[in-house]
């Protein structure tokens, strides 16, 4: 048997001895890619290079890529767990050819691999291949000596690719292993095209050897090229002669924690065995992904991390877990993958937290997410049906991140059933939306790539006047067009730009492009795959294709931009110097007016680290030191401790931007030529946007003096309009602050008192329903303490009812019910205000005999206090 790291240490090793270069595992996080949430597929970061827009230098590659399958087309998403072959996260192993070997080659090294190196029986592997591609089909044959019986022809659905649409596209061949017989019981003799789980498809040869037009028409590639794609886990279970990836040593031991923590043995009972999978199979993702620098949010590629750190919390609570527990399965995973992906180590402890910390915070919402099950199903079972409606399970299942299971659980335990079609209705008409979503970014992208062809070279750096360029393409209204006329708004694409097109953080550069009278004004400048393409409006006259022109950028605001770009690097290094190491950015935006920079941290920053950061910054702009730029080999860059950014995309060669003995980063932005050209660093805001994510907002040179100026305005009039002398302002303001506090009390006591005044021509509402009594009544202005305490009087006074008291708050409704003890097992206050509260526009809950609620609209209050009659009468006779 083989250990999973002696597996991928082998492919690697056997592509390396045969001419490849191996190349370590992108990001999960894709870089500049619209179509994209995760990266899927190996061939991902090699896009480009088989697009022809990108040249290495190697032609033969191999790979064992992060990847990750959880929406738009490739979604395994509902089947993890329940099947034994399906995850979120996995790893897919590659060998990719650029031009270089094709099929013989190709067909060779995967069946000498396999048979030789992995030493499997090679009666058990079967081929597939396109069923027009004689050509494959005798290499299997002739050259390897695989029987006709067990080479199948098979459609264009299952054996040929396509990058997209149009592009790239090709017959691929793949090979299945044969476990010998079903899992299923009674299931009979069956061939590779079932299902059953005797037939495991363990790695697929794609064929690049034709592009497809805009009419269809495929065309041959003058340089074919190869991309294979095998999946880790499942070599790995048919090497460790396991028929489950979860018996394979990539799982067990996630297993083995998950076990101990819930205290039951995997293996166990069925049902459990689901959730522990779920919950091994998330972990590694939620650790890869924040490893890889994205946390959980309400951003596209957050909210999927959330969904999927959710959903194995609720299979935690399922099994009886409690308390925090998914942040100790992360640690096994850094355990289990540090030798291939020692970057994990790195972060094990922002990872740990990062979810230890989501776990804490859906503690409430899991708890949320119950409640508003059981409130449903007492609804449902109050109208006489059994079944929970499809769009209210979905609702569950997608906003209240309830897995279908855990609602299907709950509704049986309360004598429900879930219409199933409508959940799988609801679900598809997501999936379609995010279909759409997927394919108009593939559009976008294609369209991109008819029109912008190539690489558009930048020659930005230092310059100090126009640069003379050529026009190659013209866009007008999303079309390609041959000219530009005044008025008109468009994209132009130059042979060479000076105008920086927006990434890393840093907005695009703004300016001007002219030739004789005509001229555009630059508005942006950004990326259309490799090419850069710039967004204009055209002033006078008119441009053409092929036309000369001098680039213009505003070196103004690009003089601004760089002091900001630079102030984020000095900033970066100087949180990592007070908080820690763990400080990793986030995010960031760069600008001529400010400076945005996202970074990881658990906690506040307190008055004295701001100031501690201002501080180092600044000592760094006042040493006035050279700013060094050099250009070098990726792997000799982070060799030397340069800093790369999480889900960016480097060449093989990058740039390194350092201010020495301070910082290094890989960087292709545009900076000051030394540190003292920023002038004065100043912090104006921080604070979190997300589980352990910060952000500090900035200023530098003139806007940092305005910043000045503007506050000292600011203290200048407080202090003119109350004559204090300006170091006592702090204290003015706190003497004034008291004494409002003074007055409000005073006023709200007034009003108590105003209300217990009244108490008796309030008791005279009281209404008697089923023979017990009900006040329902407002008071003005009154808050929920208030509310209480006049409430608690006038139960009091009642002996036993129920009473329900509002008052409206400026823009806001304050509502309180109480039930007397005697009454609270017949009807609940929680009951009443749920009913009441969203008429005012808001919400609560509470216990039996007190419950409270907010609203937003005051409007709506004596409608919500008459309607309690209503809702109690309900109550009483459902």
């Amino acid at each position: 048997m083989k250990g999973s790291n002696q597996i991928r240490e082998a492919f690697l090793k056997y592509f390396e001895q045969n001419g490849h270069r191996v190349v370590p595992s992108s990001s999960l996080i894709p870089f500049n890619d619209p179509t994209l949430l995760f990266t899927n597929a190996g061939m991902n970061q090699f896009k480009d290079v088989f697009l022809g827009n990108e040249t290495r230098p190697y032609r033969r590659a191999a790979t064992s890529q992060k990847c990750m399958r959880v929406s738009g087309k490739h979604n395994d998403f509902r089947d993890v767990g329940h099947s034994h072959r399906h995850h979120t996260f996995f790893e897919m192993l590659g060998n990719f050819s650029f031009g270089d070997y094709f099929k013989k080659d190709a067909i060779h090294f995967a069946w000498e691999l396999l048979t030789k190196e992995f030493e499997l029986d090679p009666a058990r592997l079967w081929i597939t291949v396109f069923r027009e591609d004689d050509e494959a089909w005798n290499i299997w044959h002739s050259q390897e000596r695989i029987p006709e019986s067990r080479i199948l022809r098979l459609d264009e659905k299952d054996n040929f690719w396509s990058m997209g649409d149009v592009g790239p596209c090709g017959p691929c061949s793949e090979l299945h292993y044969d476990f010998g017989k079903s899992p299923l019981p009674n299931h009979g003799d069956c061939d590779l095209t079932c299902s059953c789980g005797r037939w495991v498809e363990v790695w697929n040869l794609v064929f690049m050897q034709y592009n497809r037009d805009l009419s269809g028409v495929l065309n041959p590639l003058p340089s074919p090229s190869i991309d294979t794609g095998m999946g880790f886990e499942r070599i790995a279970t048919v090497l460790q002669n396991k028929t489950s990836n979860y018996d394979t040593d990539l799982f067990a031991p996630l297993l083995d924690e998950i076990s101990v923590i819930c205290n039951t043995d995997y293996g166990d009972d069925p049902s459990d065995d689901v959730s522990m999978r779920i919950i091994a199979d998330h972990a590694r993702a939620a650790t890869f992904v924040i490893g890889d620098g994205q946390y959980p949010g309400n951003d596209k590629r957050g909210y999927v991390l959330r969904k999927i750190m959710r959903r194995a919390m609720v299979h935690g609570k399922r099994l009886g877990i409690d308390k925090p527990f998914m942040y100790r399965i992360s640690g096994r995973v850094v355990e289990l993958m540090e030798k291939a992906y020692p970057e994990l180590v790195q972060n094990r402890e922002t990872i740990a937290r990062v979810i230890k910390q989501e776990e804490e915070s859906f503690a409430g919402t899991l708890g949320e997410g119950l409640k508003d099950f059981y409130d449903r199903a007492q609804k449902i079972k109050a109208s006489g049906s059994r079944t929970v409606p499809g769009e209210e399970a979905f609702f569950l299942y997608d906003t209240r991140g309830l897995p279908l299971e855990i609602i299907e659980d709950l509704a049986q335990e309360n004598g429900l059933v879930v219409d199933e079609a409508g959940f799988a209705k609801a679900y598809e008409a997501q999936r379609e939306r995010s279909r759409k979503d997927y394919l108009s970014g593939k559009i976008r992208e294609e369209v991109a790539q008819a029109v912008f062809e190539g690489r558009t070279t930048f020659v930005g750096y230092g310059i100090t006047g126009p640069i003379a360029a050529v026009i190659k393409a013209i866009i007008v209204d999303g079309e390609r067009a041959e000219s530009i006329d005044a008025g008109q708004k468009g994209e132009i694409v130059l042979d060479a730009t000076p105008f920086y097109a927006e990434a890393g953080g840093q907005v695009g550069d703004t300016g001007f492009l002219s030739s004789g009278r005509n001229r555009a004004t630059v508005t942006n400048t950004i990326y259309r795959g490799t090419a850069i393409t710039h967004l204009i409006e055209m002033e006078t006259g008119s441009l053409q294709v092929g036309d000369k022109v001098e680039a213009l950028v505003d070196l103004e605001k690009r003089a601004l931009t760089m002091k900001n770009h630079t102030a984020t690097h000095l900033l970066q290094a100087a949180l990592q110097k007070v908080l820690g190491p763990h400080v990793k950015q986030a995010g960031s935006l760069v600008s001529p007016e400010r400076l945005r920079f996202d970074f990881t941290h658990y906690a506040p920053m307190t008055r004295a680290e701001l100031t501690q950061v201002e501080d180092i910054v600044n000592e760094q702009i006042w040493r006035n030191a050279t700013v060094e730029t050099t250009v070098m080999d990726l792997e000799a860059a982070m060799k030397s401790g340069a800093v790369a950014l999480f889900g960016e995309k480097y060449q093989e060669q990058v740039r390194v931007v350092a201010v020495p003995g301070f910082s290094k980063e890989l960087c292709g932005g545009t900076h000051v030529p030394s540190t003292g050209t920023i002038g004065l660093f100043k912090i104006v805001s921080e604070g979190g946007i997300s589980a352990g994510v910060r952000r500090i907002e900035a200023l530098t040179g003139p806007a940092s003096l305005a910043r000045f100026r503007s506050d000292e305005s600011i203290l200048d009039a407080v202090q003119g309009y109350n004559k204090v002398a300006r170091g006592e302002i702090p204290s003015f303001i706190e003497k004034l602050q008291s004494q409002i506090r003074d007055l409000q009390r005073e006023i709200q006591e007034l009003k108590v008192k105003s209300a217990r005044a009244n108490i008796g021509s309030m008791l005279e509402q009281t209404r008697v329903i089923a023979g017990i009594k009900v006040l329902a009544g407002t008071l003005p202005s009154a808050d929920r303490s208030s509310l209480r305490n006049i409430a608690d009087e006038l139960k009091q006074k009642l002996g036993s009812g129920i009473i329900v008291l509002g008052s409206p708050q400026e823009d806001k409704v304050a509502l309180v019910v109480m039930v007397t003890g005697d009454l609270a097992r017949k009807i609940s206050a929680g009951q009443i205000i749920k009913q009441i509260a969203p008429i005012v526009g808001g919400g609560g809950g509470g216990k039996p005999e007190l419950a409270e609620a907010g609203g937003k609209d005051p409007s709506k209050l004596a409608d919500a206090i008459e309607h309690s009659y209503s809702v109690v009468e309900g109550l009483l006779h459902s």
